[in-house]
């Protein structure tokens, strides 16, 4: 097939990206497209479609959210005519045999599954799929269905994944082309319109970076805490000056010619009350207020029930809306138009309008730098950050775009800056098999191929990266583990670890003496003491005192002199010559057995404080010879404790047990102290290994780990017989849902087949969708029948829960009965402004109520084990529901009639 020259379809030259994309694509490869928000990456796209039209195939465009579908269907209906546009949503099939056809990726990945258990091709004919908005890999709730959409997306199917910067992009680029084939990397980081980033305070708008676009520009102060602050705790940070209000933010960015702008404010209240607050301010002038109003005029005339308050209406003709999940998706999409159009001058946005929605604007502005999440506060990511700078610079209408950060009570100037500078985040992996997933695989292909397949992730991918570092490090643990064994290998630890546990015993009794030792001497201390004032001069003693170094010394006392106390000091001569005037508790022993010695002529030393010491002089020596030959017929050298007999025994067992010690045979192999320290490091080693290899293992092969889980817990449902899906199996793999066995399980339990279409209305609702407000609430009392058949279903979903709990299996079965009521009096014809009366809920989450309750009874029909009826009150509770504002635009309404039948939209099957 010949190539399509860029230049005959595009009126304007392309930028180097874009051609190199384009290329890429006309060597037949697939493309990563990786380029800033705004910068015309979605031309590639667009290439594409006229290259497949030229070639008389088919393009598949997919999005991340039904929104975005819904606007791609407009642009592309209005650059490729109705004829050649389609559109297939959960609940709608439309003109699905057009060159192009728009979709969600859920809804590709469904016919993916679905198409080749069948005998036709879903994808015959298509030339290209256009992964649109493919960041939204990293989506904790839909980042699967990209993975799946891409493994298992033929070979001959070229591929244009659009990205926004992402920090890894040549390892998604290298991971498609592992699992797809060839596949190219185009990467921009070029703004055709370049950002001014500026920082508003109190004080005004300043510029936030340095002329590089690298650091804080050199006037902005970073402000610091008050000298007499303290802080409270770890993590409280000091306060930041007062925020702006919105209306002084608004306004310099009106009088810089910065608008029209959006403003990012992370909660709808904040959105609402926003608008309130700027209230008084008109942004439009009187003719672009009269177009405001007569495109109102006409929308109130065709939803006069989708009109917001009287307040949202006067700020509308002033050019200023909110935009934000609570907004009716009719109301929005008014919004999105008259801002395109110039018309709205700010809209006050959740980040969700960040996602992708075509909504250029000269300026942004971000009002906090920090968000809640179910995990707590947090500080925005780069990626997020980028997304929302990145709406920021009309192509062809701006010279340069302009990112304004706010001042808010968390951050100030420092953390704008940071943000401001950050590099964009990498891309991480959200993949995890669903029960789904595991019947359609098995239905498909035996257990090998299957696992072959969720090993092809690109979580395994990212594992297997990292595994290459954790293996060089676990290498080098067993590296330094085999030196050690080198050197302590061949010792036989368990003759090591008696001799330790030995040497512990013999450490314990030695402990054990000192104690009986220092009874001993405290209760003959006492005794002694008493004896002492009475003993004779001459008297043999033995000594222990801090001046003879420990040692038990033999002595005679020469002189008992006067001391502070009621005892006297003893002058005392030892076996080696030595005066000591030392207190009676010094004498360890008194041998009043033994003969004094004659010490009358030795009564002249001049020692006079207790403690004091000397040596003796030739005089006193021949003494001293008297004493020593004394302690050497007789033992002066045990103190009289030791002769206790609790301490002789004691003693007794201590040498014994120091004999055993030195017999063993690790008592002669040298250094035992590093022997010891070498087995403790063998020890960790081993530890460290062996957890480090679990972890290894289990990063390598946890989705199939839970994969092989759910095959467990379905085979106990009676889904699988052994590895072959049952009827009841075939029929929960049929389902898409958050959990499709709870739903499956429900669907053929016969407590929902003679239920009218407004009850099983309400009981979907209760067991396919979560509201997770603390404030729910509903006006609508509980319809009896449906709450019956809810009370019925209760066994089957405890079941369910506690097989999950028994393997360690965590995956919602919803149990949502608050809104029961209010799903029953849609479905019985109440009125809109009748049920946002009746609810907490805002009006946009109503509709995502419905739609997702709609969606799922759109699925029932094609299930292969629910009954007849269950199917038919289905599709009259469908009908009941689908009303406006919760079905679709006119235009697609009109479209349903033309839904192929025999054909689930969910998920393309045949039936």
């Amino acid at each position: 097939m010949g190539d399509v020259d860029p230049s005959a379809i595009f009126s304007f030259p392309l930028d180097n990206f874009q051609l190199e994309a384009v290329d890429a694509l006309n060597q037949g490869h697939s493309v990563v497209v990786s380029a800033p928000t705004g910068s015309g990456k979605t031309l590639v796209g667009e290439y594409a479609i006229y290259r497949a039209i030229a070639h008389k195939q088919k393009v598949f465009y997919t999005t991340p959210l039904k929104a975005l579908s819904n606007q791609k269907l407009r642009d592309f209906r209005e650059q490729f005519g109705d004829k050649n546009v389609g559109l297939m949503t959960g609940d709608l099939s439309m003109n699905r045999d057009a060159s192009i056809v728009v979709m969600t990726t859920e809804i590709f990945r469904n016919m993916l599954y679905a198409g080749v258990e069948g005998h036709d091709d879903p994808l015959a004919d298509v030339e290209t799929v256009v992964l649109d908005e493919c960041h939204y890999m990293n989506d904790a709730q839909r980042g699967t269905v990209w993975e799946e959409s891409i493994i298992h997306c033929p070979s001959t199917v070229q591929l244009v994944a659009l990205s926004a910067t992402v920090a890894n992009a040549s390892q998604l680029t290298d991971w498609i082309q592992r699992v797809h084939g060839p596949t190219e990397l185009v990467i921009s980081s070029h703004r055709p319109v370049p950002l001014n980033f500026l920082f508003c305070s109190a004080k005004g708008l300043h510029p936030l970076l340095n002329k590089e676009g690298t650091g804080l520009n050199p006037n902005c102060k970073v402000w610091r805490a008050p000298k007499g602050y303290k802080r409270k705790g770890r993590t409280q940070k000091p306060p930041q000056p007062e925020p702006p209000p919105i209306s002084f933010v608004v306004a310099q960015m009106a009088q810089r010619d910065m608008l029209p702008a959006i403003y990012f404010i992370f909660s709808r209240r904040g959105c609402d009350r926003a608008v309130r607050d700027l209230g008084s301010q008109c942004l439009v002038k009187p003719f672009e207020k009269d177009r405001i109003r007569e495109r109102l005029n006409l929308y109130i005339q065709t939803n006069p029930e989708a009109v917001r308050d009287a307040h949202h209406v006067d700020a509308l003709l002033k050019g200023i809306a909110a935009h934000h999940a609570g907004v009716l998706p009719a109301w929005k999409e008014l919004i999105e138009e008259l801002f395109q159009e110039g018309l709205v001058k700010v809209v006050f946005a959740t980040e969700t309008l960040a996602a992708g929605i075509n909504m250029p604007a000269r300026t942004t502005a971000i009002a906090a730098l920090s968000k809640r999440t179910e995990r707590g506060h947090r500080q925005l990511m780069g990626s997020e950050f980028l997304q929302m700078a990145g709406r920021a610079g009309r192509r062809g209408l701006d010279s340069q775009g302009y990112v304004v950060t706010v001042q808010s009570r968390f951050e100030g100037v420092r953390e704008a800056g940071y943000l401001a500078t950050s590099p964009a985040d990498p891309l991480a992996s959200q993949f995890t098999p669903s029960y789904g997933m595991v019947l359609n695989l098995l239905q498909r292909y035996e257990l090998n191929k299957a696992k072959e397949l969720v090993e092809r992730s690109f979580g395994r991918y990212l594992a297997t990266l990292d595994l290459v570092e954790e293996e060089e490090l676990l290498e080098q643990l067993q590296i330094q583990l085999g030196t050690l064994q080198g050197v302590a290998g061949d010792v036989p630890w368990e003759d090591f670890e008696i001799y330790e546990k030995c040497r512990s015993r013999l450490k314990e009794e030695r402990r054990l003496l000192r104690i009986l030792q220092q009874q001993a001497a405290e209760t003959l201390a006492n005794e002694l003491t008493l004896a002492l004032q009475f003993s004779s001069l001459g008297a043999l003693v033995s000594l222990k005192a801090p001046q003879l170094r420990g040692r038990i010394t033999p002595a005679v006392i020469v002189d008992k002199l006067d001391g502070s106390g009621q005892f006297p000091l003893l002058l005392c001569l030892t076996d080696e010559n030595v005066w000591l005037l030392l207190p009676c508790h010094a004498v360890v022993s008194l041998h009043a057995e033994l003969s004094c010695l004659e010490v009358s002529g030795f009564a002249g030393s001049d020692l006079k404080r207790s403690g004091e010491i000397r040596h003796g002089d030739k005089h006193s020596a021949d003494l001293a010879l008297a004493v020593s030959q004394m302690a050497k017929r007789h033992d002066m050298k045990t103190p009289q404790y030791d002769l206790a007999g609790e301490v002789l025994t004691q003693a007794k067992l201590v040498n014994e047990l120091a004999q055993d010690l030195e017999q063993q045979p690790a008592h002669r192999w040298g250094d035992r102290k590093q022997l010891k320290k070498h087995r403790r490091r063998m020890e960790e080693l081993e530890i460290e290994i062996r957890e480090r290899k679990r972890v290894l293992y289990h990063r390598a092969n946890h989705h199939w780990e839970k994969f092989l889980v759910l095959i467990a817990i379905l085979q106990h449902f009676g889904c699988l017989d052994d590895l072959e899906p049952t009827e009841i199996g075939r029929t929960i793999g049929a389902l898409r849902g958050d959990n499709e066995l709870w739903l499956g399980l429900a669907l053929i339990s016969g407590h929902l087949d003679e239920l009218p279409p407004c009850d099983l209305a309400a009981v979907f609702e209760a067991i396919s969708t979560e509201v997770n407000r603390p404030d729910l609430w509903s006006g609508y009392s509980l319809p009896k029948g449906a709450e019956d058949a809810l009370h019925d279903l209760s066994g089957i979903r405890r079941e369910v829960l506690r097989i999950q709990e028994q393997h360690e299996v965590d995956i919602p079965a919803w149990w949502e009965p608050e809104l029961m009521g209010l799903v029953h009096a849609w479905a019985r014809g109440a009125t809109w402004s009748d049920l946002i009366a009746n609810t907490s809920l805002d009006e946009g989450d109503v509709v995502r109520v419905l739609r997702r309750t709609i969606d799922l009874l759109a699925q029932v029909p094609y299930c292969e084990a629910v009954s007849e009826q269950l199917r038919g009150n289905a599709r009259l509770a469908i009908k009941a529901l689908n009303r406006f504002p919760v079905c679709e635009a006119e235009d697609l309404l009109k479209a349903s009639e033309e839904t192929d039948g025999g054909k689930n939209p969910a998920t393309e099957r045949v039936v």
